[in-house]
């Protein structure tokens, strides 16, 4: 960096030094062996601790948590359908079973684990190490803790239970010094966990059992005590019941019911058929009827005279009707007609007599029929309460039907067979040849880099603490240096003090301390959010200076570019939209916030010029609303960078206010001009101004167009 920073106490602070990377790698390979030698120690020293360790080694089972009840060992109420599946809380829940202290201690006393010197240390005596971390609290002495603790501690020490994410799979981890007792332990935990779930199992079933028996006996009483009732009512109210749960009442009232309307069927069909014979009598047709066909009579008569007109026919055929054959069967037929019509007669006086039958039967079954009707109305108050013990009675039986349903389900189902677990083992533990600890290589090898990276950085830090040669970059930054030091002495004694003068610098250089400009405001962090950009006089590059501080920021920040030099506006040229307004738009009301921001035309840096002035500048750097644009600026972007012109033409007082960090432009950095312009701005409520060589015109300066020098 090449450029100084003076605050209010009239500090200046020299700006960091670059590193020669070349020179401080000379350095490291000459002292090579201070960085190798402690490493390949430390391997050394790693390789001898991790074989020492006594190595353990780690088996694995695993657990697939799912309904084993199928339809035919389910229970009936929950045949209907699929049991639902388990959750993640279900799962979650199994984890603290097979955790949990009793299964434990079922499978310590199962494999003798309390008998083994690795899960009771105590039994080859305390260590030292035990002692030692005892004394000062940073563990309890095994000999405060009782058999069963210390072996349960040993065991949970070795246990890691996990559920396997996103499935219903729970891993059963365990180590140990002894591959074998590893894998033994696995598979006890998992059996153990099966069989507990069958025992509860069963144990529900054995609790439900008792209970549906002693519910059983109590409502058996229910029942008969219900159904005694319900007799008895109806005894006392003479509402017995016929084949078919019902009253004799009902059943005779539906029985009158069916007889008189069959009564009534029969007795309109009996007119209907009388009055269609005398009809067809009256009229003289001849009569067809299914009643004149089943009748003997009739029919033997309807043949005859079939007969004898087929005689009479034959004969007309040679004879005359004056021929006596032929007058003799003419007779016949006539007589046989006269016959008929007698029968006739006889058959719908029969069936009128019927009819008149069945008048006094629909009578006689309506009065029967009344009277039962009158007798029911006056049953229905006892009726409805035969009706209410009846359902309760039948509540009470349906209750214990379905209670002896689940008695037998239950004393079915009283055995660990008939209870599976709703679980199963999907992976065994099997004996592990490799130690799962400690591994010796990764150890090795991160113990090795660690040391080497940190003998490197101890060797680094003495180059560079000691002011050797790495430090100090190759070429004029010194000189520039040394001219920033007697600058700050000259403004110390208030007396300019000869200096060197300071050189142009070319285009990668001007390039360059526009970089560590915004590198040195990036890390001064919330204070840099806002830049006033200003020069100790005009055409010292403050346009220049202010484009590029911006464009550097908004390589990786949000930044805009403010135009408040009023005197000599030349943001215009660099934007997207020449003509949009500004500021001074802003203050009379012809624009708001989202009109007067725009884009730089080769960069992502937004600008907001200052728009048509005209003879209103004072008014506007003192308006109120400009404070609160810029208020607002600055909560939407990193860094707001303000284009304020020379100082001599500025108002230093509202520009402190709204923007207290300087970056001030000048020529010679100990001019007359430069110094005044610092004590202004000090004076007016900066903060801390920053003195920066002036950037002059030219195309070395900053990329695409560039506006006149302000």
């Amino acid at each position: 960096m090449q450029f100084e920073s003076v605050s209010e106490g009239g500090f200046a602070r020299v700006s960091e030094r670059d590193l020669d990377f070349t020179a401080l790698g000379r350095a490291l390979w000459r002292k090579k062996w201070s960085v190798f030698g402690p490493a390949i120690a430390v391997a050394v020293i790693a390789f001898v601790v991790v074989n020492a360790l006594t190595p353990k080694y780690k088996s694995e089972a695993r657990i697939l948590i799912e309904p084993r009840e199928n339809a035919f060992s389910r229970p009936d109420a929950d045949k209907t359908g699929e049991r639902g599946q388990f959750d993640m809380e279900a799962v979650t829940s199994q984890v603290q079973i097979l955790t949990s202290r009793d299964l434990a201690l079922r499978v310590i006393k199962d494999l003798k684990l309390a008998d083994r010197v690795e899960f009771d240390g105590l039994q080859k005596g305390v260590s030292v190490s035990n002692l030692v971390l005892g004394l000062f609290g940073l563990s309890k002495d095994p000999r405060q803790l009782t058999a069963e603790e210390r072996v349960l501690a040993a065991y949970y020490e070795r246990l890691n239970i996990v559920a396997i994410e996103k499935s219903r799979v729970i891993q059963i981890e365990f180590q140990s010094s002894d591959p074998e007792l590893a894998a033994r332990v696995a598979n006890a935990i998992a059996d153990a966990y099966l069989n507990l779930q069958q025992q509860a199992k069963q144990s529900q079933t054995r609790s439900a059992s008792q209970w549906l028996a002693g519910e059983i006996d109590r409502l058996r009483e229910k029942v008969g005590a219900a159904e005694q009732r319900v007799e008895d009512f109806r005894a006392q109210s003479d509402l017995y019941a016929g084949p078919n749960s019902s009253s004799l009442v009902s059943q005779q009232l539906s029985e009158l019911t069916t007889q008189l309307g069959a009564a009534r069927a029969q007795k309109a069909e009996l007119d209907a058929k009388s009055s269609k014979i005398r009809g067809m009598l009256k009229s003289g047709k001849q009569v067809e009827s299914a009643d004149i066909t089943n009748s003997d009579l009739l029919r033997r008569l309807v043949e005859q005279r079939v007969t004898l007109r087929s005689q009479l026919s034959e004969q007309s055929a040679s004879l005359l009707g004056l021929h006596p054959r032929i007058q003799e069967l003419s007779a016949q037929i006539n007589a046989l007609d006269a016959q008929i019509r007698g029968e006739l007669e006889r058959l719908v006086r029969s069936i009128e007599n019927d009819a008149a039958i069945a008048a006094e039967r629909i009578e006689t079954t309506s009065s029967a029929l009344d009277k039962v009707k009158r007798q029911l109305a006056g049953s229905t108050v006892q009726d409805v309460q035969l009706r209410a013990l009846e359902r309760e009675a039948k509540a009470e039986r349906d209750l214990l039907e379905s209670y002896l349903a689940k008695y037998r389900e239950a004393t079915a189902r009283d055995s660990l067979e008939a209870a599976p677990a709703d679980a199963r083992i999907i992976s065994r533990a099997t004996v592990s040849n490799l130690a799962a600890f400690p591994k010796k290589g990764p150890i090795i090898l991160i113990a090795t880099l660690a040391m080497l990276f940190l003998a490197a950085a101890f060797v680094i830090s003495g180059e560079i603490l000691g002011g050797g040669g790495p430090v100090l970059p190759r070429g004029g930054t010194a000189t520039l240096g040394n001219a920033a030091i007697a600058a700050f002495n000259s403004f110390r004694r208030s007396k300019p003090v000869p200096a060197p003068a300071p050189m142009r610098p070319a285009a990668a250089s001007s390039s360059m301390q526009i970089a560590d400009l915004a590198q040195t405001l990036r890390n001064s962090g919330e204070s840099a959010g806002r830049i006033t950009v200003a020069g100790a006089t005009r055409n010292v590059g403050t346009t220049y200076t202010a484009i590029g501080l911006a464009r550097a920021l908004a390589q990786g920040a949000r930044v805009v570019l403010v135009e408040l030099a009023i005197s000599a506006p030349n943001l215009s040229v660099m934007a997207v939209d020449p003509d949009a307004p500004g500021l001074a738009d802003l203050v009379r009301g012809t624009a708001n916030v989202g009109d007067i921001i725009t884009r730089d035309k080769f960069s992502r840096v937004h600008l907001v010029g200052v728009g048509r002035v005209g003879g209103e500048g004072a008014a506007i750097l003192s308006s109120a609303r400009v404070a609160t644009t810029l208020e607002a600026l600055a909560r939407s972007y990193d860094h707001v960078v303000i284009d304020a012109g020379a100082v001599p033409e500025m108002a230093v007082e509202s520009l402190a206010r709204l923007a207290p960090r300087a970056v001030l432009v000048a020529d010679e950095i100990t001019h007359p001009a430069a110094i005044a312009a610092r004590e202004r701005l000090l004076a007016a409520g900066f903060t801390e101004v920053i003195i920066f060589p002036g950037m002059p015109p030219g195309p070395h300066t900053v990329s695409g167009p560039h506006p006149s020098a302000a």
